[in-house]
């Protein structure tokens, strides 16, 4: 285990202390400031960053609404990664199969709420940095409609995709984090009875067991919809991807050829500075395109229901042994793109250990009924005969 996390949580958190009231507890992702820390990003490079000055804005909101903000997150490198493996910080145990990637770059935070080291953890999600590792490590990540959750204080601090939001075990302590870090949240409207909601299923390409899983967990919420089918996802992907590796270039670009970066995120981070203005405009193009798209899409329904994840989460092992990992973000990606609110919830598989991870995504703005609908969900599935 690694001398820079805390002994005991498996890689999770990096620090442990108390800030706040005596509410739920709640860990920090290492990109988000607190008053008085480092905030280095679960990277070398930055290991020398200033205490910051002030509270990010969700951190300020949360100490006012008297949650105990009691740790400090692991991540994957500059937020820049899928897998959550850290070799500088250790890399954190993903509690449903420890031989299994915790996903990232969120992933101290999946990992502390899956283990039970705290009630709530806040992240942020840029690529499917909140919604992936929640899938992996089974529990419930919310991605909220870009811009309706400040960043002030969160890093990258420009950013076209990224979105600061909760992790939590059940969808109750979901609601009441967005209730706290969301200005004009809704606490009624959050929990609004569902029953009745019209949600349309996407057609997506996911391994059977998975699709069974999210296909059983529909029929149990007891929704009525239908199946139909996403134009321009993969676009939609690719976009995401250039976005990203332009924007995550700008903010850390800087920190190149110090020898102080892992040797993927060098790598990575390298090639992203050949993204061409060409290919940002065209990525653009696709995201007028692909946003149009799911709003007719969403005009007549209250969600979109697919799976997080088209594929269980490969080992750390697989991974070392160079199994890509790229193509487990192509449902959750495009919808940073689009700005939608978007929620994974865990869902069980037939005759696994493992949960999978079922993917809610509604209007923008409408951020209160996708964690009524995730909500819903939770109820049935308890309900639903094991």
């Amino acid at each position: 285990m690694s001398e820079r996390t805390v002994a005991g949580t498996g890689n999770a958190l990096l620090s442990r202390f108390h800030l706040g009231g005596s509410g739920p507890t709640v860990a920090i992702k290492d990109c988000i400031d607190i008053a008085g820390q480092p905030t280095c990003g679960g990277s070398a490079a930055l290991a020398d960053a200033r205490p910051a000055a002030q509270h990010a804005d969700v951190v300020r909101r949360l100490l006012a609404d008297g949650w105990q903000i009691t740790a400090r997150a692991n991540m994957h490198e500059l937020a820049y990664g899928m897998t959550g493996i850290n070799e500088w910080n250790g890399t954190p145990v993903n509690p449903q199969d420890a031989a299994r990637m915790p996903g990232g770059s969120s992933s101290g935070s999946a990992s502390a709420v899956g283990a039970g080291l705290v009630d709530v953890s806040i992240g942020s999600d840029t690529g499917g940095s909140i919604r992936l590792p929640a899938a992996c490590c089974g529990v419930a990540g919310f991605k909220p409609t870009y811009g309706r959750v400040s960043r002030a204080g969160a890093w990258p601090q420009a950013s076209t995709l990224d979105c600061v939001g909760p992790f939590a075990r059940n969808m109750d302590l979901i609601i009441s984090a967005m209730a706290s870090i969301a200005p004009g949240f809704d606490l009624a409207a959050a929990r609004a009875p569902q029953a009745g909601a019209r949600v349309k299923l996407v057609q997506a390409d996911a391994d059977p067991a998975i699709a069974a899983a999210v296909q059983a967990a529909f029929d149990a919420a007891g929704w009525t919809g239908t199946p139909i089918g996403l134009a321009d996802m993969q676009a939609a992907f690719e976009a995401g991807m250039v976005l990203i590796n332009r924007e995550t270039h700008t903010a850390f670009g800087h920190l190149l050829g110090r020898g102080s970066l892992g040797t993927d995120i060098e790598k990575r981070l390298a090639a992203a500075g050949a993204t061409s203005d060409e290919a940002v405009a065209r990525a653009e193009q696709v995201r007028g395109t692909f946003t149009a798209a799911v709003d007719a899409a969403l005009a007549d329904a209250d969600a979109l229901l697919m799976p997080t994840l088209p594929a269980l989460p490969p080992t750390l092992a697989e991974i070392r042994n160079g199994a890509s990992v790229l193509t487990l973000s192509a449902l959750v990606r495009p919808f940073n793109l689009s700005g939608h609110p978007a929620l994974s919830i865990p869902v069980p598989i037939a005759g696994s250990k493992l949960k999978a991870g079922l993917q809610l995504v509604g209007r923008k703005g409408d951020d209160e009924t996708i964690c009524a609908l995730g909500l819903h969900l939770e109820q049935a599935l308890r309900r639903a005969p094991a």
